[in-house]
């Protein structure tokens, strides 16, 4: 969670201005409250300018050839002036920003406290500075317990110190200034040389130099730089209200990178699922849906068996995960602390792990044996869209590819890509708008499908969740009768994915249930029927159709939280990529 940028400059004073730029570029990790600590010539101390809610129009008095900044996803304390980042030591001469949650805290906290440090927030982090006035930056991090990523500005010093177990760093590098940042997609404007901090790794950073340390022995390293792919108008929004509408719009462009430079990596993968005993998709939230998505079609298309597991419970499955085993970790990110966990876990037990994620060089690409990118572009939104149906894309020509019938899969993508442009494009999108409309004062919403489609009223409801808060479910649409059905009243609003395949019979049977009971039945479907109140009409795409149904969900979470008054960006409580447990 939480968003860090800082830089150290030898050009000008505008250090602050700069990084609290580099904060609206990172609000979607964290929008709780944001920060902001410089050096002054004329101050014993930091100087500190820190406020709750968002950055939009936000603006600072500050200067200063260096600077840290954050942009904060509340976990210890509540939203509150004094909770946010940066914190700073008794004498304000250390101000420090974090990133993760320190296990041990308050076992520091106390003895700190019997030593007469005075602490001013709830926060874990606090303890950070109060810990650097006594000891160095690298043995302090050494003395925090979990997954952490913490910036120190020291007064005396005027260096920046980071250092990362789990929570992702970057370092940036430029001419005559280097920058430190918890996305590298922040760092875009400023420089493409790059270099993505291990696990137990520390650095310092000055204007002029930036030198590497192992934090295990303290010894210095050396730094192999990267080169960022992509550019700043990738992530603008240029014609669009919002990102979560852009990112939707995008998804067809999405599919055809798939389709055109996929092919190598479709093939390696595939052949390591072949020779693997046993595979388990891991994946939290969207990715979770997506891998179950999976499964059926490693079962419909290829005959496969695939096991799917929550990345925060699969840690607690690992026994059955042995040498020969394969772990394929679905993320948008890269940087999902829970499925990184787990895959550590399967690692250990001796795992082959491949990576199926959207930024390269992020934690579960650098962790896996095999690694595929989604090729979805940034995905700014903090709802999951675009990297959802590149996920899918590249199961189905996965499935396809483990059969021997990679171009027979190409060509239903190619489909699908023209579905779904049209159906955004069209008088369809007008239809979702309008049923927007009718839905949005509701308090309960309910999804139904049967097979693939199940993970497409798990991802549903997920969307309607995420950006309206409306209470939504998602499922099994044979699951009803045995509990759910009770939920539904008169003019309940219930959407019923009703693909023409081997689960349509099934699935009209549950809708009229739901409807004998009072439900407002929406259907997703190739064909109309008479249990549908209104039917949203999709393609027939045999195998795929999942990947197209999801699209009207998509457009109808935007259009009702458009209505309801809501963020569709930022939603809150949430953040867009998860790095704590």
């Amino acid at each position: 969670m939480c968003g860090i940028f800082c830089i150290t400059t030898k050009i000008k004073k505008d250090a602050p201005a700069r990084v609290l730029e580099g904060l609206k570029g990172l609000e979607y990790r964290g929008y709780d409250s944001w920060g902001i600590a410089t050096l002054s010539p004329d101050s014993d101390s930091t100087l500190i300018d820190k406020e709750t809610g968002r950055l939009t129009d936000v603006e600072t008095d500050l200067v200063g050839d260096v600077a840290i900044g954050h942009t904060r996803w509340a976990t210890h304390g509540g939203v509150t002036k004094e909770n946010a980042h940066p914190h700073t030591s008794c004498d304000g001469t250390i101000a420090v920003v974090h990133n993760g949650i320190i296990d041990n805290f308050q076992e520091l906290k106390e003895k700190l406290l019997e030593e007469g440090h005075e602490f001013k927030s709830e926060t874990d982090s606090e303890v950070i500075p109060h810990l650097l006035e006594n000891h160095d930056f690298m043995t302090v991090f050494n003395m925090l317990s979990g997954l952490n990523a913490v910036i120190a500005l020291n007064k005396n010093t005027k260096e920046i110190w980071a250092a990362k177990t789990g929570s992702p760093l970057v370092v940036g590098f430029g001419e005559d200034e280097n920058y430190l940042a918890s996305d590298a997609s922040a760092l875009l404007p400023l420089t493409k040389r790059v270099y993505f901090l291990h696990d137990s790794e520390a650095v310092r950073i000055t204007a002029d130099s930036v030198t590497l340390f192992d934090l295990e022995t303290g010894n210095k390293k050396e730094i192999q730089t990267t080169t960022l792919e992509g550019d700043v108008s990738d992530a603008a929004l240029i014609g669009y209200d919002h990102y979560l509408i852009k990112e939707v719009s995008e998804q067809p462009s999405v599919i055809r990178a798939i389709i055109q430079d996929g092919r190598e990596d479709i093939e390696r993968l595939a052949r390591v699922i072949k020779r693997s005993y046993g595979t388990f998709f891991v994946g939290c939230g969207t990715a979770a849906n997506a891998g179950l998505a999976g499964v059926y079609m490693f079962s419909r298309i290829a005959r496969r068996h695939v096991n799917l597991a929550t990345g925060s419970e699969f840690k607690y499955l690992i026994d059955f995960v042995t040498r020969g085993s394969l772990v394929i970790a679905l993320s948008q990110s890269g940087e999902t602390i829970d499925t990184i966990e787990s895959v550590k876990a399967a690692k250990k037990n001796g795992a082959t792990i491949a990576s199926i994620v959207n930024v390269p060089q992020s934690t579960l690409f650098r962790l896996a044996d095999t690694r595929m990118l989604l090729r979805a572009g940034p995905e700014k939104c903090v709802l999951a869209t675009k990297s959802y149906m590149a996920k899918l894309s590249i199961m189905y020509l996965l499935a396809h590819e483990l059969i021997g019938e990679y171009e027979k899969a190409n060509e239903f993508l190619q489909e699908v890509a023209l579905e779904v442009e049209d159906f955004i494009s069209g008088a369809r999108h007008e239809q979702v708008k309008a049923l927007a409309d009718k839905l949005s004062d509701k308090e309960d919403l309910y999804l139904i499908g049967r097979g693939p489609s199940f993970a497409d009223a798990l991802e549903g409801a997920l969307k309607i969740k995420e950006v309206t808060y409306i209470h939504a479910e998602g499922f099994a649409g044979g699951e009803l009768k045995h509990g759910s059905i009770a939920l539904i009243e008169e003019g309940t609003p219930v959407v019923v994915f009703a693909p023409y395949d081997e689960t349509y019979d099934g699935i009209i049977s549950n809708a009229m249930e739901v409807k004998a009971r009072g439900a407002y039945v929406i259907g997703i479907s190739p064909k109309n029927h008479d249990v549908f109140d209104e039917h949203i009409k999709v393609k027939d795409i045999m195998h795929a159709s999942n990947l197209v149904n999801i699209v009207p969900m998509q457009l109808l979470s935007y259009y009702m939280a458009l209505n309801r008054g809501c963020d569709p960006d930022k939603p809150r409580n949430l953040a867009k990529s998860v790095t704590v447990r």
